[in-house]
């Protein structure tokens, strides 16, 4: 076990985050498509019906749109590498470029023109959905295991943290949050949760994952020694 590299947790063998905070990166992937199909809402200005006005047409001048919106789902470009991130980059540039970057340290095995087997870095991470939104996240979701094996798993965190915090600052949305009443096996407090849109039962305090199946199973046990007791 090594030390996460965002908190005083402990993280699982050869990665640089805890459980809690690689929960955190696979939730926001699934996430960041559902923001982004409630932000191309907002692109079509809200506009009232005609009052009254011959030959139909609308009474009142169009709901400007947010430019924030505009600028989170159009094209840009985006440096994983560069400077601090301005909060201006769309989503796909992020997603891409991080994807892009993770791609360059994976070790790609293949056989130049003359039958040699090298291995080297991928040239460019290839999604199967397109690169697009929900392409980026499929592919950064799929290559999660190896992303958190590599010293950038903090940097790429911190970049989705930012991202996801601007999409809920526009949507208002976010996933909520249900407590499970049975305490934690491993710390035994009473911090386990679901959350929408997120695998499995996790510990806000120590970071500990089990099924709903296990969960189930824990909670019997507790409520069963209760009982005895």
């Amino acid at each position: 076990m090594t030390a996460c590299a965002l908190c005083p947790r402990t993280a699982p063998d050869h990665q640089h985050l805890c459980l809690v905070h690689s929960g955190e990166l696979r939730g926001w992937l699934a996430e960041i498509p559902a923001q982004s199909r409630l932000l191309e809402h907002f692109v079509t200005p809200a506009a009232r019906a005609a009052e009254g006005r011959p030959g139909g047409g609308s009474a009142h001048s169009p709901a400007p749109v947010d430019l924030r919106v505009l600028t989170l789902l159009g094209p840009g470009r985006y440096d994983p590498q560069g400077p601090d991130d301005d909060g201006q980059a769309p989503i796909a540039a992020v997603l891409g470029a991080w994807a892009g970057h993770i791609a360059y340290q994976y070790p790609a095995a293949a056989r130049d023109p003359y039958g040699v087997q090298r291995t080297q870095p991928c040239e460019q991470a290839w999604p199967t959905r397109g690169e697009t939104i929900t392409g980026w996240s499929a592919w950064l979701t799929a290559y999660l295991p190896y992303a958190l094996t590599l010293p950038l798993a903090a940097a790429f965190h911190a970049a989705l943290d930012n991202l996801v915090r601007r999409l809920r600052d526009l949507t208002h949305s976010q996933p909520r949050r249900h407590p499970r009443a049975a305490p934690c096996p491993a710390c035994d407090l009473c911090t386990l949760v679901t959350t929408d849109g997120q695998w499995g039962v996790n510990c806000l305090s120590c970071g500990t994952q089990m099924t709903t199946e296990d969960y189930d199973r824990h909670a019997a046990r507790y409520l069963a020694t209760q009982q005895a007791g």
